[in-house]
């Protein structure tokens, strides 16, 4: 007995302790083993589909990747929610007769272990005794950047005896695709024979429906004859609305705001209710929203006040119900502290309207207890007070505004205000000499612009010359030519109602790395 437990015991020391593998890991994605009806079926009548998988499958993303084409009204329920080895396509739609249906499930379909895709399936269906076979294809890109943004639906509207310019912002398109990736390239498959129309949209709510408020479109000018051998470049843009004043109201005691959307470069403001002889007013643009500030004195003891705002030869009323809220009290700031480049020219904004300045209580001292004079000026249309006084690199200087400074309209003066600003090396910073060539016409604005294309320096060219851009942080930039098509000075975006792109917008190939103690000689040949 004891050599028999010692013979046992030596085989358990022998065994290794471990977990089993499990072999090597499933990179194959799922193989349709089955479809009911199967893919390609024509005469299709139908309401449900079936595709059988030789494992367990389950849809990722499926109501975000599906593109069926043509869209349906009603959404078909598909299924699994959880896994399972069967798809199914519920329609609860009507099928138009003698159509070519296709639901491509995108990267949807993956199996249940190791989520390996089943890339790009199509299922197609024809209600007719054919399948459509013809094709278009193409690329998008934007207007103003670089790339376009994805995914962004191309769609056809078929040209027929109901159609008109208007369909596209009620009623969904013929067919649909969508952009694979920022090459902006994409294909319409399974198309019948006639005329279209070809528009990309870059939508929000996704509902195959041009919403201008919120969605870019691109569009192809002419209408496209299918089958063609042509490829097509959309262009996206965002619409500039059409103008339309909003709702005014009253948000201090002797302050309302006029918001608005669209162009409203002449934008003015009468009050028609009866005022006091000694009423006075002042308007100032909002920094950053499309709106003016009005503040007007004295108070008015009325419910409402009734105004006129005309924009060119717009004109429209409003009626500010009137409440009784706090007088605003004289708050300044300043845009930006830290540090200022050499040309910089410092600002204050303030909440209500600026009147008057007192420059001898405007103070700006050195590091080195030297004092410099300072320009002061009013900025009326953003009620900015702005201080310019020349600076040299490397120092730091302290800015005081002593009491009565600045008086608004109310009267009010500031308390003693101090700021703290900076400037850097020259060798800190980079500069860009840039050649144009191949210029097709001018005037052209030159645009610099950081990596979240945020504007940098401008320069309007009137004809050609070199362009100097300096006191440049290190970092990458894009450049980019605009050509001022109707020389207004400014980009303008196109319409799609009136068939007008946008103005041209031409980038340099690279972006450029400006380094610091670094001129950059770069020449811009445009193709």
């Amino acid at each position: 007995m004891p050599i028999a437990f010692l013979m046992i015991l030596s085989f358990v020391d022998c065994a290794k302790k471990g977990s089993p593998s499990g072999g090597p890991r499933d990179t194959i994605p799922p193989v349709i083993v089955r479809s009911s009806p199967e893919n390609y079926t024509t005469n299709f009548t139908g309401d449900e589909i079936e595709i059988r998988f030789d494992e367990y499958i389950k849809l990722k993303e499926v109501n975000k990747e599906l593109i069926i084409s043509p869209p349906m009204t009603f959404a078909p329920i598909i299924t699994p929610l959880s896994t399972s080895k069967t798809l199914r396509i519920k329609i609860l739609d009507t099928l138009k007769p003698n159509t070519t249906y296709s639901f491509n499930f995108g990267n949807s379909i993956v199996d249940n272990n190791e989520e390996n895709r089943f890339e790009y399936y199509k299922y197609i269906f024809s209600t007719g005794s054919y399948i459509d076979s013809l094709k278009l294809s193409g690329r998008v890109k934007d207007a103003e950047f670089i790339a376009p943004e994805i995914p962004t639906t191309v769609m056809l509207y078929e040209v027929n005896e109901t159609f008109t310019d208007s369909i596209i912002y009620s009623e969904k398109p013929t067919y649909i695709t969508v952009t694979k990736d920022s090459t902006g390239v994409f294909e319409l498959t399974n198309l019948k024979e006639g005329k279209y129309l070809l528009l990309a949209l870059k939508e929000k709510n996704n509902d195959y429906i041009f919403q201008p408020q919120n969605d870019k479109i691109g569009f192809e000018k002419e209408f496209v004859t299918i089958p063609t051998d042509s490829t097509y470049t959309l262009t996206l843009f965002k619409e500039t609305p059409d103008y339309k004043i909003a709702r005014p109201s009253q948000i201090g005691k002797n302050h309302i705001v006029f918001g608005y959307e669209g162009r409203a470069d002449s934008l003015a403001i009468e009050m028609l209710s009866e005022a006091p002889e000694d009423f006075d007013y002042r308007i100032f643009k909002d920094e950053k929203k499309d709106t003016l500030h009005y503040w007007f004195r004295p108070a008015i003891a009325a419910d409402s006040l009734n105004f006129k705002i005309s924009n060119g030869t717009i004109v429209d009323t409003a009626t500010v119900r009137m409440r009784e809220l706090y007088t605003d009290s004289l708050n300044i700031s300043a845009l930006k502290t830290g540090t200022l480049k050499l040309k910089d020219t410092f600002k204050l904004r303030a909440n209500t309207p600026l009147v008057s300045f007192d420059a001898e209580k405007f103070q700006v001292m050195a590091k080195d207890s030297s004092l410099i004079e300072p320009l002061v000026k009013l900025n009326s249309v953003y009620n900015w007070a702005e201080v310019f006084f020349p600076k040299t690199e490397d120092q730091s200087y302290l800015i005081k505004l002593l009491p009565g400074a600045l008086t608004d309209f109310f009267e009010k003066t500031n308390d003693t205000l101090t700021f703290n600003v900076n400037t850097r090396l020259e060798s800190d910073y980079g500069t860009l000499n840039l050649s144009l060539q191949n210029v097709e016409r001018f005037p052209v604005i030159v645009q610099l612009l950081d990596t979240k294309y945020n504007l940098v320096a401008s320069e309007y060219l009137s004809e050609n010359r070199e362009v100097f851009f300096e006191a440049l942080s290190p970092n990458k930039y894009f450049l980019r030519i605009i050509y001022d098509t109707n020389e207004n000075g400014r980009w303008d975006t196109g319409s799609f109602l009136n068939r007008r792109e946008p103005e041209r917008i031409i980038y340099y190939p690279t972006q450029l790395e400006v380094r610091a103690n670094w001129s950059l000689n770069e020449t811009f040949r445009l193709k």
